[in-house]
């Protein structure tokens, strides 16, 4: 991510520690926080991550509960509850190991607790995993700097709503109000341009980037940024588009 000067979005059970990321010269990056019952470990998390260089928090608000995960239960996937997460040891917390912390998570988001957030945060905050325009509408209103538009991958409910539908909905709701951005299902530089004429200040990706590591590792990461650059500067060519800004809404056909 460093490489291709893209932003890195750093999970609360990543596989890295703040520890880690302080060491990547050039990383800019934000932590994506799954909050917790325990507020002080959420405090703990936050004030670690900012001291660390994120800046921004993304607070994840999707996950109350796991959904039911099909590809799981059918390859028989899981992960060790015995393993620690880095984030969570970090900060020094008692028991960093992955089933204790999983089970700590908050299922009773609210507002509120995006108040909270915001309060404790000294750099902006991020709503994750909003799909309807009048809840951007409130996380706006209670202090987010915006929301992003996700469904988790599709891996929480299988059936929500996909989130190009839900994009454009979102963007005429906050009317400006606040930044948007999107991801699920980006796969290339064209996805990335129908992202942005719905609206998207910018997009996310996950899988590409891991199948990029898998194959590759950092240099299969950069490779991966690489070509959705490209990609996506082949297709503002071909609709005609100069820059960022000329992507446009009406460049979309029935949209």
């Amino acid at each position: 991510a460093a490489a291709r000067d893209a932003r890195y979005v750093h999970s609360t059970f990543g596989s890295a520690s703040f520890s880690d990321l302080e060491t990547v010269e050039g990383l800019r990056w934000w932590f994506q926080l799954y909050a917790f019952t325990d507020q002080g470990l959420n405090r703990a998390l936050i004030q670690r991550a900012i001291e660390a260089g994120a800046d921004a928090i993304v607070l994840t608000v999707d996950l109350a509960t796991l959904g039911h995960r099909d590809r799981d239960l059918h390859t028989g996937f899981t992960l060790r509850g015995a393993r620690p997460v880095p984030c969570v040891a970090d900060v020094g917390h008692d028991d960093p190991r992955l089933a204790p912390v999983w089970a700590s998570l908050d299922s009773d988001l609210s507002m509120s607790t995006l108040e909270w957030v915001v309060a404790e945060s000294s750099v902006p905050v991020l709503v994750k995993g909003v799909l309807r325009g009048d809840d951007a509408v409130r996380c706006v209103s209670s202090g987010a700097a915006g929301v992003i538009v996700s469904n988790h991958g599709g891996r929480q409910l299988d059936t929500a709503v996909p989130t190009a539908t839900a994009l454009p909905r979102v963007v005429d709701a906050l009317g400006g109000r606040g930044e948007v951005l999107v991801d699920g299902g980006i796969r290339c530089g064209t996805d990335v341009l129908k992202a942005l004429a719905l609206g998207a200040s910018a997009v996310l990706t996950g899988r590409p980037a891991l199948w990029g590591l898998g194959v590759g590792g950092a240099a299969g990461v950069s490779e991966v940024l690489r070509l959705l650059v490209e990609d996506l500067s082949t297709a503002m060519a071909l609709v005609g588009a100069r820059s960022i800004e000329e992507i446009t809404r009406d460049l979309l056909d029935g949209v």
